[in-house]
């Protein structure tokens, strides 16, 4: 691990403990912690459910962590998950495999086989499975943008194959772990059938990336200097008109601020149904990934936006 990312898991680590400190699972809600939906110990989920909708099925919001790929999972985002449960939906709140110990696709294909649990649970844990819907914020939203683009553009989806053949062998055998995600055949990717993401929150996220980024250097297989995996792994590229319909965010003090610049106008050229939304507020300094800090009424009230924002895809 380079010097920057463990360095980087210290911090986040320091800062998520700070902004969680006294809070606790609200009484309104029912939660399902430490559900295996994959092979490797890492790849776990909770489930939370507002209790007042107990025995309805309803929609679901899969969140997709942040962490510059090095850091988090699902326990520092759990009072997040849980307030988007109390807006009338199920969420799923799963940890993926990090780098460097897991390099790119391993979020991607943890993502799929969180959208296959979705699926063979339903029934179990009263999910609609017909309405699915991602948020994913920095790190976290380039996952979620990717898999989107990956689960609505087959030109991408081959070329994700093609170039797939050239990863180290940990993760080509990471990926032919999982059929429903991949096989390097000329169909490329394989999203799971049946299900599909209605719409997605992309919030502070990261979207184009370059090989001056310095989390790269542990998350790409080969290392940003490689062109071909670097462009695998960036977004508006890769957006079509099937790419689903988007709330994208940012703020004031987000250090990822100009990314959505790189997003927003593939995004509108290809006619994707989108929001954008700059979030200030003159007495507090909203800051990067601001939504996860659960004491913050800004946060509050983005969450609440990005939810009636999917509620207007239900129908």
């Amino acid at each position: 691990m380079s010097e920057f990312s463990e360095n980087m898991r210290l911090m986040c680590a320091k800062a998520d403990r700070e902004r969680d400190e006294g809070l606790k699972t609200p009484e309104d809600v029912v939660r399902y912690d430490d559900i295996s939906y994959g092979p490797d110990p890492e790849e776990v989920l909770d489930l939370y459910r507002p209790q007042a909708e107990e025995g309805k099925t309803l929609p679901v919001i899969i969140s997709f962590h942040g962490g510059g790929w090095v850091y988090g999972d699902k326990g520092v985002y759990q009072y997040y998950g849980m307030f988007l449960a109390e807006q009338g939906f199920a969420v799923v709140n799963f940890t993926y495999r990090l780098s460097p110990e897991h390099k790119f696709p391993a979020p991607l294909i943890d993502m799929n086989l969180v959208m296959k649990w979705v699926k063979n649970h339903a029934d179990e844990y009263r999910l609609d499975a017909e309405h699915i819907f991602g948020v994913g914020d920095s790190a976290g939203g380039n996952g979620l943008a990717l898999y989107a683009a990956l689960s609505t553009n087959e030109a991408y989806a081959r070329e994700y194959a093609r170039l797939a053949k050239n990863l180290s062998p940990e993760a080509l055998a990471e990926m032919n772990s999982n059929p429903d995600f991949a096989s390097l055949d000329e169909g490329g990717f394989h999203p799971v059938p049946g299900i599909s993401l209605l719409a997605v929150a992309l919030n502070c996220g990261a979207y184009r990336l370059t090989a001056q980024d310095q989390t790269m250097r542990d998350y790409l297989p080969h290392g940003p200097e490689d062109a071909e995996e670097l462009a695998l792994a960036n977004v508006p590229e890769h957006v079509t008109e099937k790419f689903p319909p988007a709330f994208v965010m940012t703020c004031p003090k987000d250090f990822l601020i100009d990314q959505p610049k790189a997003l927003l106008p593939k995004l509108r050229e290809a006619g994707v149904d989108f929001v954008y939304r700059f979030y200030s507020d003159e007495k507090r300094s909203l800051g990067h990934v601001f939504h996860c800090n659960m004491k913050l009424p800004d946060a509050k009230r983005v969450n609440r936006e990005e939810c009636e924002f999917f509620r207007h895809y239900m129908n």
